[in-house]
């Protein structure tokens, strides 16, 4: 097994976000966490990379115990994560923003390679190298922001609500990539509230409700569920809902 999350709690002060979860995912797995708004999901991402310190639980990572490090420590062992909001950083350019994703790398000839690879893969980056994050579309900045986690090549990858604030040309772009880099075996961790799409893509789902796992199994199985949306995803989005486009400044990446 890959990724090992043993009874994690995330607690701020007395709120309890994330409360006794068990998750996993095994080499070459896409897998999948869902829920409504302020079910846990991005607390459970944040704990994985050190980002919210556990109360309690642990969490192991290719077969060593990583519930103490340091998040950067977990970044060289192969975890990047893509956040919800992109947070790409506005005054640097996108060649300088994906270099960022390299930073711990000393191998110049594969940072290379990698950043060949992503603007093969994603042209208008390669168009706008040299221009500032603040000038990119919605679309565009979701493109730097996961070639950037491309670019430390991680073992796994934790997607933190992709879709949010694309056009439903670009959301299919998006599930479209998450298929080609599981290809590139990379493991993947999607938080989404896409229901539909998440799916879909994935091998196996948990689903979170007010911070605990409350349904888990295979993707396809979940997905026949009748009482799946109308008790567990009460404000998630249900099969064919994407949100409408424009949100957080988000138009289609052509």
């Amino acid at each position: 097994m890959l990724l090992e999350v043993r009874d994690v709690h995330v607690e701020y002060g007395p709120v309890r976000a994330v409360s006794g979860v068990d998750v996993s995912v095994d080499h070459g797995e896409v897998v999948s966490v869902i829920g409504a708004n302020g079910a846990g999901k991005t607390s459970l991402l944040c704990s994985i990379l050190g980002l919210s310190p556990m109360t309690r639980g642990s969490i192991t990572f290719d077969g060593a115990d990583m519930s103490a490090w340091s998040a950067p420590r977990r970044v060289r062992s192969g975890v990047a994560l893509v956040p919800e909001g992109r947070q790409i950083l506005i005054s640097l350019t996108v060649e300088e923003n994906l270099l960022m994703g390299a930073h711990h790398r000393t191998d110049r000839q594969g940072i290379a390679e990698d950043l060949a690879w992503i603007y093969r893969r994603f042209p208008n980056l390669l168009a706008r190298r040299n221009y500032l994050g603040a000038v990119l579309s919605g679309g565009e900045q979701q493109m730097l922001a996961i070639g950037r986690a491309i670019m430390a090549r991680p073992k796994l990858m934790l997607l933190d609500e992709p879709s949010l604030g694309l056009s439903p040309l670009f959301v299919d772009e998006v599930f479209n990539i998450v298929s080609e880099l599981n290809a590139r075996d990379i493991s993947i961790l999607l938080i989404e509230q896409n229901t539909h799409l998440a799916l879909e893509c994935s091998n196996r789902s948990y689903v979170l409700t007010l911070g605990k796992i409350v349904k888990s199994g295979p993707s396809k199985e979940l997905a026949c569920l009748d009482d799946l949306f109308g008790t567990y995803l009460t404000n998630a989005q249900g099969p064919g809902e994407n949100r409408p486009a424009g949100v957080g400044g988000a138009v289609p990446f052509n």
